[in-house]
């Protein structure tokens, strides 16, 4: 079922980099870098589900594994941020 979302989304992204390009819109890059991180998160997420471990266990690495990611992502926008002014 996941995988299922995860190809449909990448047809909805496809589809929007299209319709965007149809229009005559100009892309930015960290939109498209950010829909590429989702896309390859929906994925790994899919497969990490699929893997043979108990239910317990996936939940609690996935949970560990999504604070990691923000707590990276608000470090990495931070420094950036006091870097620019």
């Amino acid at each position: 079922m996941l995988i299922l979302v995860a190809i449909l989304a990448c047809l909805a992204f496809i589809g929007w980099l299209i319709y965007r390009a149809a229009r005559r819109r100009a892309f930015n890059a960290h939109t498209i870098a950010y829909a590429v991180a989702v896309l390859t998160g929906i994925f790994t997420y899919a497969f990490f589900l699929s893997m043979e471990l108990p239910q317990l266990v996936k939940i609690l690495v996935s949970i560990l594994l999504g604070a990691a990611l923000i707590f990276l992502a608000a470090y990495i926008q931070l420094r950036r941020r006091s870097r620019q002014s």
